[in-house]
């Protein structure tokens, strides 16, 4: 015979494990990635014609030094799927303490080397593309984009991220 405390137990194994399968146990907090991608726009709709900034901000989360960084930036499936949408990277500008800076390598390959020199741990550097829509483009459809990176740090790891996806335009007519 089972004794009381026996089936408390059990009572209590079963209740844990009916927690964890729908979800509802406590989780354990994770820790932030050692880098991390964000975008914004500063619009979120544009006219053919019309250009929308695109700001990319790469955070440090590590305890060391960022030291390199490779990006790419590709348009999604969807995006491709909408031949009448002409668009192209135009002007790049990396956010620093004394102001805006100009840089290279508006894409799709190669965006790290727009960060600038090293970010230090908790430290994060923005670099701004502006996406021109070309007058004959289409209408009614989404811009989008996606980005992989590589990251490495002053203690010889690294990190891979991505996909990050950034927020879609649309393109409207007026």
């Amino acid at each position: 015979m089972r004794s009381p405390q026996m089936r408390r137990f059990g009572l209590g194994a079963v209740l844990a494990l009916a927690l964890a399968v729908f979800g509802l146990a406590p989780t354990a907090s994770a820790a932030p990635a050692p880098a991390e991608l964000t975008f914004t726009t500063d619009s979120a709709t544009t006219t053919p014609g019309g250009s929308v900034k695109l700001s990319m901000t790469l955070t440090n989360n590590n305890t060391y030094d960022v030291w390199f960084v490779y990006q790419t930036i590709e348009p999604t499936w969807l995006t491709t799927q909408r031949p009448d949408l002409k668009y192209n990277f135009s002007g790049c500008s990396l956010t620093t303490a004394n102001g805006a800076a100009p840089c290279t390598g508006t894409g799709p390959a190669n965006l790290g080397g727009n960060y600038g020199t090293t970010i230090p741990p908790g430290q994060s550097r923005t670099v701004t593309l502006t996406l021109d829509v070309a007058a004959d483009s289409g209408c009614n459809g989404n811009i989008g984009f996606y980005s992989y990176f590589y990251a490495e740090f002053s203690d010889s790891t690294n990190v891979s991220g991505g996909p990050v996806y950034t927020p879609v335009t649309r393109v409207l007519c007026s």
